[in-house]
């Protein structure tokens, strides 16, 4: 998988261009491997590494490029076998959608790649197998996915009647973003989001996340779907293990978030309809000794209510205690809060322009009898999945099935 930005494709142009010039006397258009009746050409293989170069994506090397334009050699021969075709319409949509990507149009992404010696005829090859590929699996196989009320009921609820059996190993980042350092951030942020591996994003992390995870290099443990903030469930379910959120602006900060993993289990898991929380405000935001305070009084308390005592003579506004639904909270609020249990503090967070330190403390939750969420995600989260598995399964036995020549 991959993301484009108009500055991951300018870096990569340079990168691609360095290396667009082929062997002399090198006879690009010899076949490499035949696959059945077709054959991938050393041409093939060369455009497609650039490609890859450009898209930023995994797998930019000569080994991978040569084993995916053989699964594609056999796509295609499925694909034209079944009699399916796009419509010109279709397939001009799929190429402007994947331009769109880079925030370009489609003539100005196919004169980016032909910049780096990549030519239109791989962009649209490339897009067009996975596209009617995609066609092909839903048509063959899409009737055979019936998602029933009961299955949906499975996922989504527990006895207490709500509930997702979905759970998550989420990697997180939350960098803080005082106004004058705000427009710095961002930048950095958005070069965090194109982490390639779990690696390089924990690097990330561990330089300059502000969650007590940076030392786990950013990673949480499992967690449940339905224990996320609502507004972050969706973007968590768009991602494949390894990719990573676009940069999310939150008060003050700029949080990214990294999939690991994803699995459904049999294990019924509680909705909650009220998160009830604490918010003592610290001045000096996250300076040394500010959070050295916040350490000291972490140590001295185990509820909520006793944070009142060292409220005391302050002004109200210091200590700020809440019930709200999980779509009320305030969205860095939800997001630390989804990671504690009753009695524990976050110290992630910060208000009033960074100058205030946030002592956040879960009080308690309080689980929702018959609450139904996002019965449509799940579905088709499922769905998907099971999609998938019916490609993947054709793909090898069209792969054990076929003759392939390595020349």
């Amino acid at each position: 998988m991959f993301k484009l930005t108009l500055r991951t494709l300018a870096t990569a142009l340079g990168l691609a261009l360095a290396v667009a010039q082929p062997s002399l006397g090198q006879n690009l258009f010899a076949p490499v491997v035949t696959v059945n009746d077709s054959v991938v050409t050393e041409f093939e293989i060369q455009q497609r590494v650039r490609f890859l170069q450009v898209l930023n994506a995994q797998g930019a090397t000569r080994e991978a490029a040569l084993d995916s334009l053989i699964n594609e050699s056999l796509r295609g021969q499925a694909i034209r076998e079944s009699g399916l075709q796009l419509t010109p319409e279709g397939i001009d949509g799929a190429l402007e959608e994947f331009a769109g990507r880079a925030n370009l149009s489609q003539a100005e992404f196919v004169q980016a790649l032909e910049q780096a010696g990549v030519a239109r005829e791989t962009f649209r090859d490339f897009v067009i197998n996975g596209v009617a590929w995609r066609d092909l699996i839903r048509a063959r196989y899409g009737s055979r996915v019936q998602i029933t009320e009961a299955e949906i009921d499975r996922a989504l609820s527990s006895q207490s009647g709500g509930g997702s059996n979905i759970r998550v190993l989420v990697s997180e980042i939350i960098i803080p973003a005082p106004p004058p350092r705000a427009q710095e951030v961002q930048a950095l942020a958005e070069r965090i989001a194109q982490s390639t591996s779990t690696e390089q994003f924990s690097s990330f992390a561990r330089q300059y996340s502000a969650t007590a995870s940076r030392g786990a290099g950013g990673r949480l443990p499992w967690q449940d779907l339905s224990n996320l903030p609502p507004a972050l469930q969706p973007l968590i379910l768009s991602l494949s293990p390894g990719e990573v959120t676009q940069p999310l602006s939150i008060p003050n900060a700029v949080a990214l978030f990294q999939l690991r993993d994803i699995e459904e289990t049999g294990t019924p898991v509680q909705e909650y309809a009220a998160i009830e929380y604490a918010a003592y405000y610290m001045a000096g935001g996250r300076s040394a000794e500010t959070l050295q305070q916040a350490a000291n009084l972490r140590a001295e308390v185990d509820v909520c209510d006793d944070l009142y005592g060292f409220a005391k003579g302050q002004p109200e506004s210091v200590l700020e205690r809440e019930t709200r639904t999980p779509a009320e909270l305030p969205q860095d609020f939800a997001i630390e809060l989804s990671k504690l249990d009753d009695g524990e503090v976050s110290t992630a967070l910060t208000r009033a322009d960074g100058q205030a330190l946030v002592f956040l403390m879960l009080c308690g939750r309080t689980a929702a009898q018959n609450a139904e969420a996002s019965r449509e995600d799940v579905a088709a989260n499922i769905r998907q999945r099971r999609l998938s598995g019916f490609a993947d399964s054709l793909l090898a036995e069209l792969r054990a099935d076929a003759r392939i020549v390595y020349q």
